[in-house]
This record gives structure tokens, sequence and C-alpha cells, in this order.
């Protein structure tokens, strides 16, 4: 299975979950009484709606019938995307490594026609060297066995092979100066770090910002955050926002467009990309 293919299985399982929500809300159906026609509870359609489960046939075809879709092709093309959503990704392969909750991000993160990242802990995932991601998830899973961390590391390794790939996403990333500073696995693993910085900033689908401590307070404050956006037409920019314990995918148009201004002004107050890449080499310089 490619990559595409199974990137696309998320983008499947979305699509159809905020179609069946929208056919339930124009209905005016509670998810209360959407769950009961499937012996399921709220919670369980509203995971359904985000596109955080698989999808039962039998459960669509109970949903459909509620919301009273009756004329067969339009019940067939619900349901053919219900039996395409349920394709396992690469990614599962690294069930044992990887939170749930992930699992949703990393296949909308590789179906994504751009993806926007703001950046304040770390360097982001996509943009780490392998011996800088080692250093991170050690730092981050002090307990972890050998093998987990190389596992963690290989999934990480994996990812970022979108960047490269055919159909690769126009990637813009603004990192808080912080990143550049905090120091993960010593003075050698962070001047490979920056390198990689300059090397991938030159790649024509690589937009790199940073965001300088001279600037002050910015509209990045409440944190790290990312803006997904999505070639179907019919699937909305989703904004993800990861926790301790979880993360938030947020689809909801005024939200998003909260996020989509914060990111517009990171991107406006930061550094240019030319004096992003004079700010890495002067830190090279001094490392």
């Amino acid at each position: 299975m490619t990559t595409s293919e199974s990137s696309g299985s998320v983008v499947r399982r979305i699509l159809l979950g905020s179609q069946l929500r929208r056919l339930r809300e124009s209905r005016g159906i509670t998810r209360e009484a959407a769950g009961y026609s499937i012996r399921a509870s709220e919670s369980k359609i509203s995971r359904m709606e985000l596109g955080r489960v698989s999808f039962k046939t039998r459960d669509v075809e109970d949903l459909l019938t509620l919301y009273g879709i009756t004329v067969e092709s339009e019940r067939e093309a619900l349901l053919g995307l219900a039996r395409e959503a349920n394709i396992a990704g690469w990614w599962h392969s690294y069930g044992d490594v990887l939170p749930s909750w992930f699992q949703t991000y990393v296949g909308l993160e590789g179906a994504a026609s751009h993806i926007g990242i703001y950046e304040v802990q770390f360097v982001h995932g996509l943009l780490q060297t392998e011996n800088y991601a080692h250093a991170v998830v050690v730092r981050g899973q002090p307990g972890a066995e050998r093998a987990e961390i190389e596992r963690r590391v290989s999934l990480r390794m994996e990812r970022q092979k979108l960047l490269f790939s055919e159909r690769a996403p126009a990637f813009h990333a603004v990192l808080d100066e912080a990143a550049l500073h905090r120091p993960y696995g010593g003075p050698a693993v962070m001047r490979g770090q920056l390198q990689h910085l300059v090397d991938l900033s030159e790649q024509p689908n690589v937009t790199l910002q940073v965001m300088p401590f001279e600037h002050g307070g910015h509209s990045g404050e409440s944190g790290a955050f990312t803006v997904l956006r999505f070639p179907e037409s019919d699937l909305p920019d989703v904004v993800y926002v990861e926790q301790l314990t979880g993360a938030l995918y947020l689809d909801k148009a005024e939200e998003v467009a909260q996020y989509e201004r914060a990111m517009d002004r990171l991107r406006t107050d930061s550094l240019s990309p030319r004096r992003t890449r004079d700010l890495i080499n002067c830190l090279l310089q001094q490392a």
C-alpha cells in the first residue's frame, strides 16, 4: 500500500464523518438519538463525525436510513466511502509506539496539500535530524527501553519522506527562536540540526521562518499548533493542537479562521526566509 493510498483513507474517513454530521444537523437529529439508532453512545457519534474511528457498514446504513437518505445512488456513494475509509495506513505498523490520538494526525499530515506549523519547544518533527530526534525522544520518554526509542525515531524518519515525495505538500514552518537555542543532544547534534534546517529551507516546497526574541509578544502566545489544508474541496481545513495526553482536532470554520489569522500574523512578524537562513548560519558559526 502506498503512502498516498493509506493517507487517503484518513481523508475519506473525515470526509464521511463531516457529511454524516451535516445530514444529522440538517434533519435536526441529536447525537444522542443518532447513537440510539445504531446501539451506540453519543460520544461514539461524535468520534465518527470527527473521523476518529473506523466505520461499520451496518452503522452507516442505519444512520443514512435515520437521516432519510433513501436514493440508492446516494447511499452507495457514502457506503463506498465508508469501505475505502477503513483501509489501514502504513503507520498502523507502529501502533506499539504511536498513541491512538496521533494516528489520525499522521494520516492527515500525509494527505494534506499545505501544512503550516508554529513550534516553540523544539524543531518540528518533520525537520529533525535522526540524532536530534533521538535526543528529543529520550528527553520526552525517559523511562523507555532502547528498542522503543528506536521505533519512535524510525516512525519520525518515515514521516519525513513526505517532504520529498512526488506529492509533497507546501510546508511553511515558523519556529520560535527558543527552539534553535534549546540544546538537545549536545553541541555536535545541534550543529547538525542547524545545518539541516539551512539545507531544508532551500527545498522548493519548504518555507522556514523564525520568530525572533527581539519581537517580544506575538500571536503564537497560546503555544504550538498546526494548520492542515487538503486538495479535496469538500474537506475543511483542520487545526491540530497537541496536549500532554491527547490532542484537539478543530474543523469548525470560526475556530480554524482564528488560528489561520494567528498564523498569518506570525508569518508577517517573523524574520523573512532569507533573514532566517542568515540567523541560523550565524548560530552555526557560534556553535
